[in-house]
């Protein structure tokens, strides 16, 4: 049985971006890193975006970017400018490759393409048994799906669960300057429910029906809510070239208690989703260039807590959602309609400073909010 310093479980965004941060940083030359996935070649299976202010690490594999985003719900509709900041988008393909050209570049970086069974602390280290065979490290990182968020009832969880067409038209259709944030003219069904939409070119979108919600749907109604959408868009003659599908947990349970010296989780399995927005790809970003700081000094990995204000914030927020499923809609658009655009993206990366904190919380319906308050401080 191989041992090594580190293995990385999983080799999607967050296992990926940890080893490339450790395959560039000279520190780890000498450490013996294995990754573990039972798929080679992931290719284009995710869809990323995020906005940022600026010049940023992934500029050189962006693969579209907007000025302007559209939000609309029956009751408040605006194109918005969201300058200085920027919505960019990442195709997971060019991020892989990025990733393993890097990594490949290092003989002290092993792969294997295997299925994990299990993890387990023996003797202060960490045995890994795959189907293949079992492998033990100092320490080791799971991306893999941890799913005991699902076996308490102590924070609420819902999904956002979506499935999306890319589509193509023969014709020049759409405005390619603009990304569609959250349009809830859909029906909302007694639910949070919104269309996503980020066209590529002026023939060519992505249309992803999202929900916010407990339960997902049958595949059926996904589709049939896209083809309705773009019916009512006026968008008949299409050729669907790619679909995608998921379902984001969304739960402020504190996977950060499973955490220990010698294994630490990673990705959405460590909770790195943000609770109420399902974002993850900028708090990867972030959090794996801490965890190499932190084992470059030598500090113990299990201290790196996520909880703070906006761990709170989420709560309260997510509280409100699973008891008003329905209120979604009313929620964003009071968000949109009196906040600046930069101070909610400050807020909802978790940046934003006490005065913008105040201006977000006052701008949305209270009634539901100050009763989630009260249930959290006297439960």
């Amino acid at each position: 049985m191989k041992d090594y310093d580190y293995i990385i479980l999983g080799a999607g965004a967050s296992g990926l971006m940890l080893a490339y941060r450790m395959a560039s940083d000279l520190f780890f030359d000498n450490k013996s890193i294995l990754i573990l996935d039972k798929d080679t070649d992931k290719g284009n299976d995710r869809t990323w975006s995020y906005w940022e202010e600026g010049l940023g690490e992934w500029d050189d594999i962006i693969y579209k970017t907007w000025d302007c985003v559209f939000f609309s719900d029956k009751s408040f509709s605006e194109i918005i400018n969201i300058s200085p900041y920027c919505y960019k988008m990442i195709r997971s393909e060019t991020f892989y490759k990025k990733m393993w050209n890097k990594i490949n570049t290092k003989s002290n970086v092993e792969f294997i393409n295997t299925s994990v069974l299990n993890h387990k602390i023996v003797d202060n280290k960490v045995l890994v048994t795959t189907t293949l065979k079992s492998f033990s490290a100092n320490k080791v990182f799971n991306s893999l799906p941890n799913t005991s968020y699902l076996k308490q009832d102590k924070y609420p969880v819902l999904q956002q669960h979506f499935i999306g067409w890319f589509i193509k038209t023969k014709v020049d259709t759409f405005d390619d300057t603009t990304a569609t944030f959250m349009d809830f003219s859909v029906l909302q069904k007694g639910n949070t429910r919104f269309m996503y939409v980020l066209p590529m070119d002026k023939q060519t979108a992505l249309f992803e029906y999202t929900l916010f919600s407990k339960d997902l749907l049958e595949v059926s109604e996904y589709e049939d809510a896209i083809k309705y959408y773009l019916k009512e868009k006026g968008i008949n003659d299409y050729e669907i070239i790619e679909t995608e599908k998921g379902s984001i947990p969304m739960t402020s349970y504190d996977f950060t208690e499973s955490n220990t010296s010698n294994i630490f989780n990673i990705g959405t399995a460590g909770g790195w989703t943000k609770a109420s927005t399902g974002y993850t790809f900028r708090f990867t970003t972030k959090k794996t260039k801490d965890i190499v700081k932190l084992l470059k000094s030598g500090k113990d990995i299990s201290k790196y807590k996520s909880k703070s204000k906006f761990w709170f914030y989420d709560l309260l927020f997510l509280d409100v959602l699973a008891n008003h499923n329905e209120s979604g809609s009313t929620l964003f658009s009071s968000l949109f309609k009196k906040t600046n655009v930069k101070t909610i993206f400050r807020f909802l990366d978790e940046e934003s400073n006490l005065w913008e904190d105040f201006k977000i919380i006052t701008s949305v319906p209270s009634k539901n909010f100050i009763s989630a308050l009260f249930k959290r401080l006297f439960k």
